[in-house]
C-alpha cells in the first residue's frame, strides 16, 4: 500500500513552503514517525514525519516551493520490516582451510584483487556536505566551511559529531593566504520573510530609539548572594534576561502605551505581557514568546527562555511558539555589541535591547568609581508612542534593575522575588 505524505500546514496564514532538505534518501526503509523531511516556511522550520513505517519514494526535491496540503514523498508500507538499505550484513567468520600436508605440492598463490571489482562509491545526493542545523551553528562559530568535513550521517550530511572530530584534530578555522573564494548560497523562506519584514519596518513606521545606562552592580550582586541557593531551589541558574524580563512587564503596567499596537486607525492595548525574546539561530533570528511573562516567577521565566531557546536553535520551534508576542528583548550583548538600535518587531510598538557589561568610570555622591555599566536602547514607534512614555519607561526598567527590591514590597524583597 502507498501512503502519500503531503505537506502540513505550519500557520493559519502560510499556503507555500520550501523543501529545505531531506534527512533520508530515495528508497530508504524508514521507521513510523522518524523524521524525513525538513521544510521552510515564512516563520519557522518544520519536519515531515513519517505516517507508518517502509520505503520512501521522494517526489520533490530540496529547494523546490510547495504548498500547503501537495504530496511531496510516499511510503511503501509494504516494504515495512526489510532491513534499510545502507544497514551492514552481518559478518561471517571465514573457515580456515585444512593445513595441508608438508610433503604436498604448494597451492597456487592468488592474487587477492584477481576478479575482484572495485566498490562503487556511494552517489552524491542533495544532502551530501549539507550540514545539520546543529553542526551548521558550530561550524559558524568556528569559521568552518562545509569543504572541510567529511560527513558521515545519512546520505554524507554533516553533523555535529564529524565537525566536534575535526576541531579537536587542530583544524582553526583560518582561510588560505590570499583567498579569494566566493560562495553563493539561495536564501531559505525565513530569511526572505525577514529581510521584507526589516524593510517594511523602516518604510511603514515612525522608528525611532533613545537610550540610557544602566548600573549591573546591584543585579550582579544579587546574582553572586544567590544563585547556588536559586539553582538548588529551582533547578536551574538565573540569568539577566529573566531579571530584564521582570522588570520590563513593571514597565509595561506603568506605560500601557508600549505593550500596545496599532490596527488600521485603532489602537489595540494589553492588559497582559507576552515578551518575546530574541534568538539567534543558523537560520536567522527567531523570536519565542513568554505567554503572561507578567504573571511568571523568575524561575518559571528561566525555564521557559532556555527550552523556547533550545528549540530555536535545534529547529524544532513552531509558528505558535513565536506569534503573538506584545514585546520583544533582544541581547546584543552576548555578541560584544556596545551599542545599538534594534528594529521594530512588528505588529509591536516597541523593542528593548540589551548590550555588554563594561566596567565604566562613574560620578557617585562626588566621587569617581568604576561600576558594571550596560546601555539599553529602545526602539518604538513614534506614530503611538511619545518621547516622554519612551524616556519613562527606560528609566522605569533601569530603577528597577539597579534596585532589584523595588520589583517586589518586603523587607526580603530580594528573597521574595527569587521565590526562596
Amino acid at each position: 500500500m502507498l501512503l502519500e505524505l503531503k505537506v502540513p500546514s505550519p500557520g493559519e496564514s502560510i499556503t507555500e513552503v520550501e523543501i529545505a532538505n531531506w534527512l533520508k534518501k530515495e528508497g530508504d526503509i524508514v521507521e513510523k514517525d522518524e523524521e524525513i523531511c525538513e521544510i521552510d516556511s515564512d516563520k519557522a522550520t518544520l519536519t515531515i514525519n513519517a505516517e507508518q513505517g517502509g520505503r520512501l519514494s521522494i517526489k520533490v526535491q530540496a529547494g523546490e516551493k510547495v504548498n500547503v496540503g501537495d504530496v511531496v514523498a510516499t511510503i511503501d508500507t509494504d516494504a515495512a520490516g526489510e532491513p534499510k538499505k545502507d544497514e551492514p550484513k552481518a559478518a561471517v567468520e571465514p573457515v580456515k582451510p585444512a593445513t595441508p600436508p608438508k610433503d604436498s605440492a604448494p597451492s597456487p598463490v592468488v592474487t587477492p584483487l584477481q576478479g575482484v571489482q572495485p566498490k562503487q562509491q556511494e552517489p552524491t545526493t542533495y544532502a551530501s556536505g549539507s550540514p545539520s542545523p546543529s553542526a551548521a551553528k558550530i561550524m559558524a562559530e568556528n569559521n568552518v566551511k562545509s569543504a572541510d568535513v567529511k560527513g558521515s550521517g545519512p546520505a554524507g550530511r554533516i553533523i555535529k559529531e564529524d565537525v566536534n572530530a575535526l576541531l579537536k584534530s587542530g583544524f582553526n578555522g583560518k582561510p588560505a593566504a590570499n583567498s579569494r573564494e566566493q560562495k553563493r548560497e539561495k536564501m531559505t523562506s525565513l530569511r526572505r520573510k525577514l529581510s521584507q519584514r526589516l524593510v517594511s519596518v523602516k518604510n511603514e513606521t515612525a522608528m525611532l530609539t533613545t537610550f540610557n545606562e544602566v548600573d549591573m552592580s546591584a543585579v550582579m550582586d544579587l546574582r553572586k548572594e544567590y544563585k547556588d541557593k536559586f539553582k538548588e531551589k529551582h533547578g536551574i541558574g538565573i540569568g539577566f534576561m529573566s531579571l530584564f524580563t521582570k522588570a520590563v512587564t513593571i514597565a509595561l503596567e506603568a506605560f500601557p502605551a508600549i505593550n500596545a499596537q496599532i490596527d488600521g486607525e485603532e489602537i489595540v492595548y494589553h492588559n497582559y505581557a507576552d515578551v518575546g525574546i530574541a534568538v539567534s539561530t543558523p537560520k536567522g533570528l527567531m523570536v519565542p514568546v513568554i505567554r503572561n511573562a507578567e504573571s511568571q516567577s523568575l524561575a518559571e521565566i528561566e525555564r521557559n527562555i532556555a527550552a523556547l531557546a533550545a528549540k530555536a536553535r535545534d529547529g524544532k520551534i513552531t509558528v505558535d511558539d513565536m506569534t503573538g508576542g506584545t514585546f520583544t528583548i533582544t541581547n546584543g550583548g552576548v555578541f560584544g555589541s556596545m551599542m545599538s538600535t534594534p528594529i521594530l518587531n512588528p505588529p509591536q510598538s516597541a523593542i528593548l535591547g540589551m548590550h555588554n557589561i563594561v566596567e565604566r568610570p562613574v560620578a557617585l555622591n562626588g566621587q569617581v568609581v568604576i561600576r558594571p555599566i550596560m546601555y539599553v536602547a529602545l526602539s518604538y514607534d513614534h506614530r503611538i508612542i511619545d518621547g516622554r512614555e519612551s524616556v519613562g519607561f527606560l528609566v522605569k526598567v533601569k530603577e528597577m534593575i539597579e534596585n532589584p527590591g523595588r520589583m517586589l514590597f518586603g523587607k526580603k524583597g530580594e528573597e521574595v522575588l527569587l521565590g526562596l
